[in-house]
């Protein structure tokens, strides 16, 4: 089979198409005929080793065999093969999720030793769900890490419910455009701030409110929300609290550019001092593959609720400008491996 592979750090450049052995599902877990596969900065941090932590688990120099560098984690596909104790899904099924080594395996969440960028994977039947009818493979394969994200950050970090008014920064990516949607969903009033491009967009997504940041600094002005989720992490802590109302949450749920992690990692600093002396929450995020909430956003899209945002497709063998396009920062919504 066909897969996207690389032998050590570096820009997509460092990115091949090779023949690899196709694998066998182990115990637990589901052979996948992959369809589509989403594109994520994860992806493009795990490929440059940025942050460190992505070279103490696949390896300090360049990955190591027990970690082969295997980019993709999003995935979508048709079930050709399941391995022993796999009693939910059969052979056939179209099922979207995450191809992660261990689920429940804490700050290693995201290993993998298969990507998806690939015509083949095998995945832990956890971490699977059953795709909705009324989308596609590309749509479907777009929705993993990006909704999980929104969904987690919102309702469990920010704890969104009905008449909250919440703030959206960075509304057109693709961790935004679902929590505009997911946010409404709660009936809270959502502000979404994004690029002029993006305006439209946004509203057509359901936002109350929409703020242009080319034209205008949201931290700067009057208005004050119950909860802000920061999917770019470009301004300051103290400037994005003073939007919050006296209880308000700030969930940080991205970083820009491979400055990103460094400023999360200061962020942990800072909360611990603010957290000393207001009630207003600063909390950082790091979505978690959980089965049940694929499940609640297969949920959700199937109502028409959710309706995932594809910029665009690209081939697996176009990975590599896949990737550089994403780098760019000005897609709208998510960009998906198509793989025929």
């Amino acid at each position: 089979m066909k897969a996207i592979v690389y032998e050590t750090y570096g820009t997509p450049n460092v990115l091949k198409c090779e023949e690899v052995k196709r694998p066998s599902p182990a115990a637990g877990q589901v052979l996948l005929r992959i369809r589509a596969a989403g594109v994520n900065p994860l992806d493009a941090g795990e490929l440059k080793g940025i942050p460190p932590i992505f070279r103490v688990v696949f390896g300090l120099r360049k990955p190591e065999a027990a970690h082969p560098g295997r980019p993709g984690v999003d995935v979508a596909g048709t079930v050709e093969g399941v391995g022993a104790g796999v009693t939910q899904f059969r052979l056939g099924d179209e099922v979207f999720g995450v191809c992660v080594n261990n689920p429940d395996s804490g700050l290693k969440v995201w290993v993998h030793d298969e990507g998806t960028f690939a015509e083949y994977a095998c995945v832990p039947a956890r971490a699977l769900a059953m795709k909705p009818k009324n989308i596609g493979f590309e749509q479907a394969a777009s929705v993993p890490v990006a909704a999980l994200t929104a969904l987690q950050g919102l309702r469990d970090k920010g704890h969104i419910e009905a008449g909250r008014k919440a703030l959206i920064h960075g509304a057109g990516g693709g961790v935004g455009t679902f929590a505009v949607q997911i946010a409404k969903a709660f009936g809270a009033e959502v502000t979404a701030v994004t690029s002029t491009a993006n305006l439209g967009l946004v509203r057509a997504l359901g936002a109350d409110h929409t703020i242009d940041y080319t034209q205008t600094d949201f931290t700067a002005g009057r208005e004050r929300y119950d909860l802000v989720l920061d999917c770019h992490g470009n301004h300051s802590l103290s400037a994005c609290r003073r939007v919050l109302n006296p209880r308000g949450v700030y969930v940080v749920a991205g970083g820009s550019g491979e400055t990103g992690a460094f400023r999360l990692l200061l962020l942990l600093l800072q909360m611990l001092v603010f957290a000393k002396f207001t009630a207003r929450k600063t909390v950082t995020l790091l979505a978690r593959p959980v089965q049940k909430d694929l499940a609640t956003l297969s949920e959700y899209i199937a109502a028409g609720k959710i309706v995932p945002v594809v910029d665009r497709c690209f081939a697996l063998n176009e990975v590599p400008d896949a990737m550089r396009y994403l780098s760019e920062g000005r897609a709208r919504g998510k960009v998906v491996i198509s793989v025929q």
